[in-house]
């Protein structure tokens, strides 16, 4: 089998993953925060260490607002739904993960919002000019919600003029950085990121199930779900301290020890490193398909950036069709369709019937690669 689906999960993992999730299981079996002894210190302590290694990467002061979710869907939704209020107008400046456009669309379609969508240009790049204008309008969205690195074609935002714009409107900025949180420097210390979400399973190299949400000093959402806490449980009312204010009930402790253990893998390696080698492994492939007839590349021009997804479609043959194929015929295991992501579809013109995409993770080789590059071509024949 070769798995070129790391923008869906990479896999495999680094065997310290598992390894530390089978060890938590074993020797962390107590709720944190919930009772007073050895076993619940020693869990909690493991988790708050797991809180600081995620805000030594990406530049977090106070560890405490790193907030454990069950994924970048859920902390988008937090942020979302925390932040924005009756009467309020969000800015979703194009390319978004169907996690941010769906609860947004709900919020607009109950009438409590209202929405400006932009639209990115044909590579996935959103169109800066249009952003600034939005943000300067009489009527300020409340919340600018930017995808900062695209799961359909890798096409980057430039996420430090956007935040700088933000900043200088007093508009709160909230990032998915699900796609590009292990492979892009992100430091919420040096960026006014307002709230920034983060997948631990993708480009972390982390379990399923564990997701990050970074919340600065600057900005207070309302708590998504409330409930027990383990602290102050005699008040009516939820904790208004971090990180309780917004983890309510038993967090998931063997997905945060595992994510642990992957961000000691991720800064072994370093994040340079980890970017530099999947992307080369991307460029290979994209040369391979640009130079077959038959197959149209949706790959975003250079010097932009853009991280190690690459888009395309084979003339004439259904992408769910030819993807099946690939696995049937090849063992060669990609993603095909919308990758919940229409907005991006829209921008790249493949609305139609979506797109097949690749992904190389840490674990590929160039021999992988170019077994897909002949696989391509002889479909593409």
């Amino acid at each position: 089998m070769i798995y070129l689906d790391n923008a869906a999960g990479s896999f495999p993992k680094p065997p310290q993953v598992g390894k530390a999730m089978a060890e938590a299981l074993d020797e962390y079996g107590a709720n944190p925060g919930r009772g007073n002894y050895a076993l619940t210190r020693k869990t909690a302590s493991m988790v708050e260490s797991a809180r600081e290694k995620v805000a030594d990467l990406f530049g977090m002061r106070d560890s405490s607002r790193v907030i454990f979710t069950a994924g970048a869907t859920m902390s988008l939704n937090m942020a979302i739904y925390g932040m924005l209020k009756a009467g309020d107008v969000l800015l979703l400046p194009g390319m978004e993960h169907n996690a941010v456009s769906r609860p947004t669309a709900d919020l607009e379609d109950r009438g409590i919002i209202k929405v400006r969508t932009l639209l990115a240009d044909h590579e996935g790049y959103l169109r800066l000019p249009e952003i600034e204008k939005e943000v300067s309008a009489a009527k300020r969205p409340a919340l600018l919600a930017l995808t900062h690195s695209s799961n359909v074609c890798g096409a980057v935002a430039p996420l430090a003029k956007i935040a700088a714009l933000a900043r200088q409107k007093h508009i709160p900025l909230l990032v998915d950085a699900a796609q590009s949180g292990g492979l892009i420097p992100i430091s919420m210390d040096k960026t006014p990121i307002s709230l920034l979400a983060l997948a631990g399973h993708k480009s972390l190299y982390g379990p399923p199930g564990i997701g990050v949400l970074l919340v600065s000093d600057r900005v207070d959402p309302r708590p998504l779900i409330t409930g027990g806490t383990g602290n102050r449980s005699e008040e009516r009312r939820h904790p208004d301290f971090y990180p309780d204010h917004l983890e309510a009930g038993s967090i998931n402790v063997p997905g945060i020890a595992g994510l642990a253990a992957a961000l000691d893998f991720v800064k072994e390696i370093g994040v340079e490193e980890l970017f530099g080698k999947t992307m080369r492994l991307t460029d290979r492939l994209a040369e391979m398909a640009a130079n077959t007839p038959g197959i149209e590349v949706y790959l975003p021009e250079l010097p932009r950036q853009r991280t190690p997804v690459l888009a395309l479609n084979i003339t004439k043959r259904d992408p769910a069709e030819a993807a099946e194929l690939l696995d049937s015929r090849y063992g060669i295991c990609i993603r095909s369709g919308y990758h919940c992501a229409p907005a991006a579809h829209r921008a790249l013109g493949t609305m139609e019937e979506g797109c097949l995409r690749f992904s190389p993770g840490w674990y590929n080789t160039m021999d992988d690669i170019e077994k897909a590059g002949l696989a391509l071509a002889e479909l593409a024949r």
